[in-house]
């Protein structure tokens, strides 16, 4: 008897607690870090405008990572209520990265971490944060990596604000990148390092990373074209292709964007010593390839394409092996040495086009 009194007591505060929170729907906040607009809200592409993917990329396209909801509040606490469509699980890759929503809070003119959470149940209310203390907050919250969101709502509580803001972030640069770029092996949602640069520069990431498919295919090229309001495109487009598929491909997919784009500075970056090929020869033959076959290449786009530029720079995530998750893609270290090390390449390049 006495069980069945504590849960009839435990369903009516947890029932009185949803009922004081107010949720609204997060498509009538700010939704940044679209390329292009699309039917769904938290898909990246439109599959049903855009042909040619195979039904991986599809899938993978429509996964939000690198899009967030930007917005303010005065409540002491933040709910979330999340409906999940599709959530592939990945052995490299935390549940909280690939599940889960990664809460920042802009202070004293910085993106602060504050708290992440994954949702235990589709649909059902979820905490990401509390006990704040009641003051106007700037709110950045990136969505998961690795899940097709069907619904998402933030609640507050009863008589606390909830409003949209400008997205805090300027000019507007596209990246289109392997799983690198999509942020694998991260620890939160917030972690890639397109997204830590976003943060430490204040400039307007936009990404388009399709985890193991980025290999120049022609239909990636035509939807980059559409982008007509691009400030800059940033690829990492190396790190899938084999050295024949760069030969092959790379000048054909620079000469279709610069159709429709003639002008728009194309930023290529060199692919990462990945640490598996330490003491594989055969990977290490291969990788070695894929890396010559980008250096000779580039120097022909470069000579052929006006604002084609090409970053080799080694030791983008350490030269000390220690920063690597898997042998493949790197730990939040690496990610984090990533960002620090490619950042001021790209703010070079930039400052020549007025990005700033």
């Amino acid at each position: 008897m006495k069980k069945i009194f504590g849960l009839v007591v435990a369903l009516f505060i947890a029932s009185s607690v949803l009922a004081q929170m107010r949720f609204v729907d997060a498509t009538e906040l700010t939704l940044i870090g679209k390329v292009l607009p699309t039917s769904h809200p938290y898909h990246r592409i439109d599959t049903a405008v855009y042909k040619g993917f195979t039904k991986a990329e599809n899938m993978l396209v429509r996964f939000p990572a690198g899009l967030a909801v930007v917005f303010k509040t005065n409540a002491k606490r933040i709910d979330l209520i999340v409906e999940k469509l599709k959530a592939p699980r990945l052995n490299s890759t935390p549940r909280m990265s690939a599940e889960g929503f990664d809460l920042y809070i802009r202070k004293d003119g910085e993106w602060r971490y504050a708290l992440n959470r994954m949702p235990q149940k589709s649909g059902k209310a979820f905490p990401i944060i509390n006990n704040m203390d009641g003051t106007e907050k700037e709110c950045l919250l990136y969505l998961p990596i690795y899940t097709e969101i069907g619904s998402l709502k933030i609640g507050v509580p009863e008589g606390a604000t909830l409003e949209p803001m400008k997205n805090p972030f300027r000019h507007k640069i596209v990246i289109f990148g392997s799983s690198f770029t999509h942020g694998i092996s991260t620890s939160r949602s917030g972690m890639s390092y397109p997204m830590q640069i976003a943060r430490n520069t204040g400039l307007n990431f936009c990404s388009i990373a399709c985890s193991g498919r980025c290999r120049l295919q022609p239909y990636f090229a035509d939807y980059l074209a559409d982008v007509k309001d691009a400030d800059a495109m940033v690829f990492d487009a190396f790190s899938n292709p084999q050295a024949n598929v760069i030969r092959e491909r790379l000048i054909p997919f620079i000469a279709r964007i610069r159709e429709s784009l003639p002008n728009t500075p194309l930023i290529f970056v060199q692919t990462i010593h990945r640490e598996y090929r330490n003491f594989n020869v055969k990977m290490e033959q291969r990788e070695a390839a894929k890396q010559e076959a980008a250096r000779e290449m580039m120097a022909q786009a470069m000579k052929m394409f006006k604002n084609v530029y090409f970053i080799d720079k080694a030791g983008l995530t350490g030269d000390d092996f220690v920063s690597s998750a898997d042998g493949t893609h790197p730990s939040d270290l690496g990610y984090w040495r990533w960002a620090q090390n490619l950042q001021p390449e790209l703010l070079k390049i930039f400052k020549k086009h007025g990005i700033r």
